[in-house]
């Protein structure tokens, strides 16, 4: 492709799909595992122990996760590739340095056991899988920089590839530690992911050694000269947001055990995040190639807006077919193992939740718009927005409505989503002006 040519919807389609298939493939990860671990002995121990230690290796994970958005719109020349580089990998060492101090035996005992009162045989087990994990956030850091710089230069086929070869190593290390060792679950499953991440990375590296010999020979613009204090100002708002939005889950898990029905609402909402995770997918695959598109030629944003607006047509109204026809029953039922009682408690906040495919799509294309032209503050404040309003709702209605947990929940993540779609709208105006008036010219 001609990254002066402005694309054809089929282009941009051929260039989002492998793109889409990576986060399907990644959301297959967490069932997989589950059930792995479920099979073996003391499975209740060890689906807790794992659960919790990979709650906080998320969190650990979370100031890398948006290095494939800079990188894909940064790397645009040999010396913003260099510095970004460098930044991505002082900051994956970071983070994994402060998840070993984290493993040290006094921090680690004052949160686990004093703080949150696990008791000490799942604190053990939670400790020394994390200390499987500790690859886990720098090998995310690494494969994300070199996956955006794929998707830069339009090789989003290869970011496929090596989460297929992630999935691959993950599973055949999960199966092998099943049949062959005895260790227990949570460990079997902490081994697994960083030996998933750990192939992924190195693959990634390896397919994306021609895109950064291009990008190596690509001359200097005055739009590619970065510092170091730029870089760190564009990206520490890119940083807290998923840090920010990582915290949504516990809070809606603490108030989903302090509402009405309280042991229904914690069965079905894992349930129900999960089939609308399938959905959203689509809407957070399509952010990198918002950015990658928007960023070497304005001229597509007409042709990019349009096609997200028939993704998140597209998503919920697949979404709404299952939620409002007895394609619930089947899904909750057949698929997911609820009993009847359960399935009908789910549909109605399955429906409410409908719509939420369609905004994530949006709030994606919003955060891209900005991501291009480096207006980044908004993105983690919109985040904080978001948060407050899904704690907002959910503090009122168990104060004033007596809705079960996971109606409230449903309303109050809907209503987070667009006060935080809301809240980009100022800002992306002049941005989208500025777009507009090159997608004209």
């Amino acid at each position: 492709m001609n990254p002066k040519e402005t694309l054809s919807y089929q282009q941009i389609f051929l260039f989002w799909l492998p793109l889409a298939a990576t986060w399907l493939m990644m959301s297959v990860e967490g069932p997989f595992l589950a059930a792995i671990i479920a099979r073996l002995a003391a499975e209740k121990i060890n689906l807790a122990a794992y659960g919790v230690a990979f709650a906080f290796a998320l969190i650990a994970e979370s100031p890398i996760i948006m290095l494939m958005s800079a990188s894909t719109a940064l790397c645009r020349s040999r010396e913003s590739y260099l510095k970004l580089r460098t930044f991505s990998l002082v900051l994956s060492v970071s983070v994994t340095l402060l998840l070993a101090i984290f493993l040290v035996p006094q921090i680690f005992n004052l949160v686990i056991i004093k703080l949150i009162g696990l008791p000490s045989e799942i604190a053990n087990l939670i400790h020394t899988a994390l200390i499987f994990l500790l690859p886990w956030p720098g090998a995310i850091g690494i494969r994300r920089f070199y996956q955006g710089i794929l998707i830069a230069q339009h090789q989003t086929k290869r970011v496929a590839v090596s989460t297929l070869a992630r999935l691959i190593s993950m599973s055949g290390c999960a199966f092998t530690l099943f049949f062959y060792s005895s260790f227990p679950g949570a460990i079997i499953g902490a081994m697994s992911l960083s030996a998933g991440v750990i192939a992924e990375a190195l693959l990634t590296r390896y397919l994306a050694r021609q895109a950064i010999t291009d990008i190596l020979h690509t001359d200097l613009t005055a739009e590619t000269q970065l510092s170091y204090r730029e870089i760190c100002s564009y990206y520490l708002p890119l940083a807290l947001t998923p840090f920010i939005g990582l915290s949504i889950h516990p809070m809606v898990t603490f108030f989903l055990g302090k509402s009405r029905d309280p042991l229904e609402s914690l069965a079905v909402m894992p349930v129900i995040y999960g089939l609308t995770f399938v959905f959203r997918a689509i809407g957070l695959s399509y952010q990198e190639v918002a950015i990658a598109l928007l960023g070497e030629n304005q001229g597509n944003y007409r042709k990019v807006r349009n096609v997200a607006v028939i993704l998140g047509i597209s998503t919920s109204a697949c979404l709404s077919l299952i939620a409002f026809t007895p394609l619930s029953g089947f899904w909750f039922e057949n698929l997911s193992g609820l009993n009847e009682r359960l399935s009908q408690f789910a549909i109605l906040p399955l429906q409410i939740v409908a719509i939420f495919p369609a905004l994530t799509v949006l709030i994606c294309f919003q955060r891209s718009v900005l991501i291009v032209t480096r207006v980044t503050n908004p993105i983690s404040l919109s985040t904080a927005i978001e948060a407050t309003g899904i704690f907002s709702v959910l503090l009122l209605s168990m104060l004033y409505f007596p809705l079960p947990g996971v109606v409230a929940a449903s309303i109050a993540y809907v209503t987070g989503r667009l006060l935080a779609i809301a809240a980009l709208q100022r800002p992306l105006k002049p941005q989208l002006t500025i777009l507009t008036s090159k997608g004209n010219t």
